[in-house]
């Protein structure tokens, strides 16, 4: 078997090199996925003769033992040779040419099986935001019932906020250090789907478990174990989402990770308030209500078809086959994505080579093209940490019973900061593909500083006047409204498509651990940090981690909006000095004298030129025929 695999490997290589000598002789230049000092994207099938195309999608069947469907790959080739043009395709049917239009002039329009698994992957994501709110409304009773609420002044308060730290932080420990790392080689032997089935045991037991816990010491393990389950779901739903959905309208598909997060955060939020007035054992059941979501996610995954881009990568080419053909709407389509992704990565296997778990890792920050996903998607992830938004998910009834509200009052607010953190979620189900993932970031960072900054100064208002407390949610209301189509969407949504499928689950374990450690660090020490800081100089704090995230943002993120998975390695192989000297010589200055002075005629000249016809060509052959007609 290894000696076949290998065999396999040594023929796409020659065919790699055959097509670059190809190019070549044309005239055409190479793009190296390590070094685009140009900037340019390229279609890999672009420039090569038909009778050559056709000759290679011959083998290409008989090598996968797919040549029952030579004709549709054929041309399904011919449509991903250039997309713009597929109209001029003579074996297209009419049906094929609809389809084609549809996928621009409906993009919405996609199959079941497609939304099957974004639902799916919706009630994992709602697993995990429920997960994080329990503990929540529990940190109002359960430090009481544990002897760790020592009040201020006592000699054991300050040891008391550590604990209740760290009994907070114990999932995002065990993700960031066990639950993120473990998925890449669950992936590797049991698919996507097994991975988020192993995931959802862990967000059931240990969450029941939670609820029958007698000291503190308890409840942490629980949450230890809770924590397994968060960080291999979390660095895998995306990846699953990801690969699943069409390039056009992937952002709104795999956003859904995030608002459905909201709508985890918001449902935690209505079990606390739904409970908190039953006595003593009001923390047992926030903690423990969780369990509720995981039960469908256990029971729908594998109605699911496993990841086409997994299959391809394992070899199993009829398996992705059948995958493709439930996620799109015709044969043609996914004949065409099959031929369309097994090229493209047989051009990221060039720079990437052979490799097993220890030297992926390493290769995150080794490998050009790799570093750069991976220096981008390490600063999306900080960011969502030090924007601040977890300071309210995980303490907001404490933050509001610091600012003199009541518990019930307290539960309340925090119930608005759920709502309004979903409903603004929305939006962005179109905006991250229009608006794009960076842009949205851009906007949202400067709004969610000055809203947090506000909040913290509305506690020097005299706690008698009603203005007090109405301000400060008001102003964490609007905070969130700001986070939920920006920074709450884009990092999972990004993390999940900057890698190549070589190191795509290593690469989001990387980023799911940085979120979540930071979000550890943030839930252990920010009770510490209210104590010594006070709430203005908490708030005031992140309002400043802000401005430095979004300078970050601004030097190191690329845009990947309306680009395949795989025509994203032309993207991240432009050097970061290269991206950093355009944002700070040319976008800037564009943007200011565009929006700071109103000049119209401010133009931006663009970082990526397109070489050859990529799959966003189409959409806008098709909306120019449109207009046409």
């Amino acid at each position: 078997m290894s000696e076949t695999k290998d065999l396999k490997r040594e023929v796409s290589h020659v065919d790699h090199v055959y097509k670059e000598d190809l190019r070549a002789a044309e005239g055409q230049e190479h793009i190296n996925l390590n070094r685009n000092v140009s900037g340019r994207i390229r279609n890999p099938l672009a420039g090569i003769p038909r009778e050559q195309l056709l000759h290679q999608v011959d083998e290409f069947a008989h090598e996968a033992g797919m040549t029952d469907i030579l004709p549709l790959l054929h041309k399904g080739a011919l449509v991903a040779q250039n997309p713009a043009e597929f109209e001029s395709v003579a074996e297209l049917e009419d049906v094929e040419r609809e389809a084609l239009r549809n996928e621009v002039l409906h993009k919405w329009r996609q199959p079941l099986s497609l939304y099957l698994t974004i639902i799916t992957c919706s009630i994992g994501a709602a697993v995990q935001g429920w997960d994080q709110t329990g503990s929540n409304g529990a940190n109002l009773s359960f430090p009481t019932e544990f002897g760790i609420a020592a009040a201020e002044g006592e000699p054991n308060h300050d040891r008391d906020n550590w604990i209740v730290g760290i009994v907070n932080a114990a999932p995002y420990l065990a993700s960031a250090f066990l639950g993120c790392w473990i998925s890449d080689p669950l992936n590797h032997y049991f698919g996507r789907r097994g991975t988020i089935f192993f995931s959802g045991i862990f967000c059931f037991l240990p969450v029941i478990g939670c609820a029958f816990c007698q000291n503190w010491q308890q409840l942490f393990i629980c949450r230890l174990l809770m924590g397994i389950g968060m960080g291999s779901k979390g660095s895998t739903v995306p990846i699953y989402a990801a690969e699943n959905s069409p390039a056009s309208i992937r952002g709104g598909l795999v956003m859904s990770w995030q608002m459905w997060t909201a709508f985890g955060i918001f449902l935690g939020f209505c079990a606390n308030l739904a409970v908190f007035k039953v006595g003593d054992i009001a923390w047992r059941l926030q903690l423990g209500s969780a369990f509720i979501p995981a039960i469908p996610l256990l029971l729908l995954i594998y109605f699911c078809p496993e990841s086409p881009r997994w299959y391809i990568k394992k070899g199993r080419f009829q398996d992705a086959y059948k995958s493709l053909v439930r996620l799109r709407n015709t044969p043609l389509q996914a004949a065409r994505d099959l031929y369309y992704i097994n090229v493209q990565l047989i051009e990221e296997s060039a720079i990437i080579g052979k490799s097993n778990y220890v030297t992926r890792f390493i290769q995150l920050f080794t490998i050009p093209r790799v570093r750069r996903a991976t220096l981008a998607s390490f600063t999306v992830m900080l960011g969502q940490q030090m924007c601040g938004i977890n300071i309210i998910a995980f303490y907001s009834s404490t933050v509001f019973r610091g600012a003199g509200a009541s518990t019930k009052e307290a539960l309340l607010a925090s119930w608005g900061f759920g709502l309004v953190n979903f409903v603004f979620a929305w939006p962005a189900i179109r905006t991250i593909d229009s608006f794009g993932r960076r842009s949205l970031l851009l906007f949202t960072f400067p709004q969610m500083a000055w809203t947090l900054l506000a909040a913290g100064f509305c506690f020097y208002i005299p706690e008698s006047s009603k203005a007090h407390l109405g301000l400060i949610a008001l102003f964490i209301f609007l905070f969130a409204a700001f986070y939920s189509p920006g920074e709450g969407p884009v990092p999972f949504t990004y993390s999940a498509e900057v890698f190549p499928l070589s190191h795509r689950e290593v690469g989001m374990s990387w980023a799911v651990a940085t979120c979540l450690f930071w979000a550890a660090i943030l839930s252990i020490t920010f009770p510490r940090m209210l104590s010594a800081f006070g709430s203005v100089g908490s708030f005031g704090f992140y309002a400043g981690l802000n401005v430095i995230a979004l300078i970050m943002i601004f030097l190191w993120v690329p845009e990947t909006k309306q680009r395949t998975l795989e025509e994203l390695d032309y993207v991240f192989a432009v050097p970061t000095r290269t991206h950093m000297h355009y944002q700070v010589t040319k976008a800037l200055p564009y943007f200011i004298r565009r929006w700071v002075f109103f000049d119209k005629n401010a133009t931006l000249e663009p970082l990526y030129h397109f070489d050859a016809p990529v799959a966003s060509d189409a959409d806008k052959a098709v909306v120019k025929e449109k207009q046409l007609q």
